[in-house]
């Protein structure tokens, strides 16, 4: 069984140094060296360009200088992304085009040749139809989805064959749930246990993609980065980079992936609400935030792009349109007023520094981000 094993890490553009130390020492740093050490790992990486430039800003350039060793050497790949971790099917070709060619510009000015993406990983492997043909004529050749994204119902993929898309060249891997929230939920907790929850696989002749969060290994689950190095460290498990499937396997048969998350059930696909996290119909707030994004979108648009303020306001946008406070949001189960509050004082800050911005707009957003605020300090209040 070859096992190709996915991590992606990222941070807010603006995360608190502090956090970001904590996370630096717990998970990023043990990881980076360990992987130094392994010389028989191999292993898919997403690192969105926001977090190497904390990493460059707070002085973190060993990490930078480790990740670009492991890609040279080819035991590491990468994947490219969203640089701001903005969630793709709500925005328009452009922006999302935007949003891909910065992370990439940012990622090669980092990493150099050992940046050279044959993958694609979506934000919370969020998937509409939309995004296949701008991806492949970006020049990726695959993109990282949920097993869920197949058919709709987990369990459905056959894991000896390859999935092309539909109407592309490009083809889809699909992350298998059952293992890997088995890893992230800390369920097996080390190399022994893994195994024994993956007997019947390790000679079935599959293979085997896992995807989690870089951060799960040592910040999220404090001390599950053991289990990680004895995975590195064994002989068990015959470890690849995803872009080596199919070297291996060459069954190909055509797929049309539903919309969906790494997070979406099925029961949010029948009922259309699979984006449940990032724009929950019944959720005011998240109503609020999107009606103030589009009208930072359109203030943003109108602006003479030769203007001297143009490219610091188009920045803001680009930050403003991460996912983050979206999610943080959500309130099912998890909640951040901090984060809430954050996300909507970036979209009036854009807007607010739009030369001449329409006065109906800006007061319009105004009125937005105090809804948002109050609101959210009020569900915090009462429970």
């Amino acid at each position: 069984m070859k096992w190709a094993n996915f991590l992606h890490i990222y941070q807010p553009a603006e995360q608190q140094p502090d956090i970001l130390e904590s996370i630096v020492a717990q998970s990023y740093r043990p990881i980076i060296e360990r992987l130094k050490k392994e010389k028989r790992v191999r292993l898919t990486f997403n690192v969105n360009g926001a977090l190497l430039e904390l990493f460059d800003k707070y002085g973190y350039r060993d990490l930078i200088d480790g990740l670009r060793t492991l890609g040279e050497e080819g035991r590491v790949e990468f994947t490219s992304s969203a640089k701001y971790h903005a969630f793709l099917p709500f925005l328009s070709e452009d922006e999302i085009v935007r949003q891909i060619q910065a992370n990439d510009e940012t990622n090669k000015f980092f990493l150099g040749d050992a940046y050279n993406p044959e993958g694609f990983f979506p934000p919370e492997m969020a998937y509409d139809e939309k995004l296949a043909p701008i991806i492949q004529n970006l020049g990726f050749k695959w993109v990282m989805l949920d097993e869920i994204a197949a058919t709709g119902v987990p369990g459905t993929v056959d894991y000896t064959k390859l999935y092309r898309i539909e109407g592309t060249k490009l083809l889809a891997f699909f992350r298998e749930r059952r293992l890997s929230n088995l890893i992230m939920s800390a369920v097996v907790r080390s190399a022994s246990t893994l195994e024994e929850s993956m007997r019947d696989d390790l000679t079935s002749g599959r293979y085997l993609v896992t995807a989690m969060d870089g951060e799960t290994f040592g910040h999220h689950r404090p001390g599950l980065e053991q289990m990680l190095f004895e995975v590195f460290s064994s002989e068990k498990f015959e470890l690849v980079k995803v872009s080596e499937i199919p070297l291996h396997y060459r069954n190909v048969v055509e797929v049309a992936p539903v919309k969906s998350t790494w997070a979406s059930s099925k029961e949010d696909i029948d009922r259309g609400i699979q984006f449940l996290s990032w724009s929950d119909p019944e959720n005011s707030i998240h109503k609020w935030q999107w009606e103030l994004v589009g009208i930072a979108l359109r203030e943003v648009y109108a602006m003479d792009t030769l203007h001297p303020r143009y490219e610091a306001v188009r920045k803001k946008m680009d930050v403003a349109l991460a996912s983050d406070h979206f999610w943080w949001a959500s309130a099912k189960p998890w909640w951040s007023m901090e984060m809430i509050e954050d996300g909507a004082y970036r979209l009036l800050d854009t807007i607010r520094f739009v030369p001449d911005v329409d006065k109906g707009s800006l007061s319009r957003a105004r009125e937005l981000y105090e809804h948002i605020v109050s609101t959210g300090f009020n569900w915090q209040r009462t429970g």
